[in-house]
C-alpha cells in the first residue's frame, strides 16, 4: 500500500476541478462505502476484538473467506458489528461516481472574466 502522503498525492492531483462542495461530497459518498459493504454483504466472519477477548463481532467478509458464514446484516445485532474501516479504495470508488461541477469551459470563461476586468 502507498505511503500516506502518497496517497494525498494522489487525491489531489485528481481533485483539481473539484470545488469544495464537490470534496464534501466525495467524502460523504467514502464515508458510505463501508456502510454499502456491510448492506450488500452475504457472508461475514466472526471477529474477537484485542482489547477485549471476550467480544466477539462480526464484519463483511468475502464468501470465499475459510470462516465465511452465510447471512445479511439484518441478521447481525447492531452492538454485534463490527464495521469495515475506511479506506483509500472507498475514496477512489467515490472518484469513479462524483463529478467535478466545475467544467474546463467555467475555468476558461472564469479566466477570460479575470483578463477582462484587470483583476487577478
Amino acid at each position: 500500500m502507498p505511503s500516506l502522503p502518497a496517497c494525498i498525492d494522489y487525491l489531489l492531483n485528481n481533485l483539481t476541478r473539484y470545488t469544495g462542495s464537490d470534496i464534501s461530497i466525495l467524502v460523504r459518498d467514502a464515508l458510505m462505502q463501508p456502510v454499502r459493504k456491510v448492506i450488500s454483504a452475504t457472508h461475514f466472519k466472526a471477529v474477537v476484538l484485542p482489547e477485549s477477548p471476550d467480544t466477539v463481532k462480526w464484519t463483511p467478509c468475502s464468501p470465499g473467506d475459510p470462516d465465511a458464514v452465510e447471512k445479511t446484516w439484518s441478521e447481525v445485532e447492531s452492538d454485534e458489528l463490527l464495521e469495515p474501516p475506511l479506506k483509500l479504495k472507498d475514496f477512489l470508488k467515490s472518484l469513479e461516481s462524483v463529478r467535478p461541477t466545475v467544467t474546463e469551459a467555467d475555468i476558461k470563461r472564469h479566466d477570460e472574466w479575470t483578463k477582462e476586468s484587470g483583476t487577478s
